[in-house]
């Protein structure tokens, strides 16, 4: 049995999967095993993989239901490792990522989630545009507390899933990733890793960043346009009214919780007109409220 498991749930990013799986075969660790989880993709996924399948600690697993949340849970399922380490299929993990992420979790029983700082690797030639603030940039995968360990009690702060590890019996023990929330396809759902958190909090577990399990993210260049933030914006609307659902929030009083979120950003995008950053960031907080509505509006008509 693996001390830990490192999973890659790829969809049609053939791209940027080889240098993911290169990373992870480059490890300055023993004791570990790569599982690629190929999620209903239709392009050179499997050709990938299997140019590397000749290194042993490589695993390939097919998955043809299509979600992010389904994927996680099927790579948990095909490992006995007790620690799961999962690498987005853009990113790309530093060599001591896998000894820092097990070292954590050896040392530590209460430990149930862990995730490390995050830098970005832009296409070439590319700077950050002026518009995106810095906060915002965290959308971009960016993910940095500081030099030293912390030990989270804000689930706003959550580790970025592209980086993000936890303990094989919390997941069985909460039920695995919620297939509700989480990206499928390109519908853009999110705040699983913050549900997470909040259920490992909640049951007395521990939730760590850890810088030295550094990991660098591919941002791609479409993901530099205003319009992919704009979507982006929409589907946390979404996912934040799912959370509230799970949470027993749900019903009439997430119209004035919307409401009020609504115009507090339209009202400092106007305020902060003249700082492009700023004026983009508060517009994306108020956008982000009419997807919150369109799903309120769907709960409330299914009931």
């Amino acid at each position: 049995m693996p001390e830990i498991a490192a999973i890659i749930c790829t969809h049609n990013r053939d791209r940027y999967l080889g240098a993911a799986i290169d990373s992870l075969l480059k490890q300055d660790f023993d004791d570990y095993e790569i599982i690629v989880v190929d999620n209903a993709s239709s392009d050179r996924t499997k050709e990938v993989v299997e140019q590397r399948l000749d290194n042993p600690l490589l695993k390939y697993v097919y998955e043809p239901e299509l979600g992010l949340s389904v994927a996680r849970n099927r790579g948990a399922k095909e490992t006995t490792a007790p620690i799961l380490a999962y690498l987005d299929d853009d990113a790309e993990a530093s060599p001591q990522w896998l000894r820092i992420i097990a070292e954590a979790y050896r040392e530590n029983d209460q430990l149930a989630i862990a995730g490390g700082k995050v830098t970005l690797i832009l296409p070439e030639g590319r700077t950050l545009p002026n518009w995106l603030s810095e906060e915002m940039s965290g959308a971009l995968g960016s993910y940095d507390l500081g030099e030293e360990i912390v030990y989270l009690d804000n689930p706003n702060l959550t580790p970025r899933g592209l980086n993000y590890s936890l303990r094989q019996s919390f997941l069985s023990e909460i039920g695995g990733f919620d297939p509700n929330l989480g990206r499928v396809g390109k519908n853009l759902l999110s705040n699983e890793e913050l549900l997470m958190t909040e259920l490992a909090l909640e049951k007395g577990w521990q939730v760590a960043y850890l810088p030295e399990a550094l990991a660098a993210h591919n941002v791609s260049p479409e993901r530099l346009q205003p319009k992919w933030f704009i979507n982006r914006s929409w589907w946390q609307g979404v996912s934040e009214c799912y959370r509230e659902e799970i949470a027993g929030r749900a019903g009439l009083a997430q119209f004035n919780r919307g409401g009020e979120r609504m115009i507090r950003g339209f009202y400092k995008s106007l305020k902060y007109f003249n700082n492009p950053a700023l004026r983009f960031d508060n517009f994306l907080y108020a956008y982000g409220q009419i997807g919150y509505f369109s799903a309120v509006v769907q709960n409330l008509f299914k009931k």
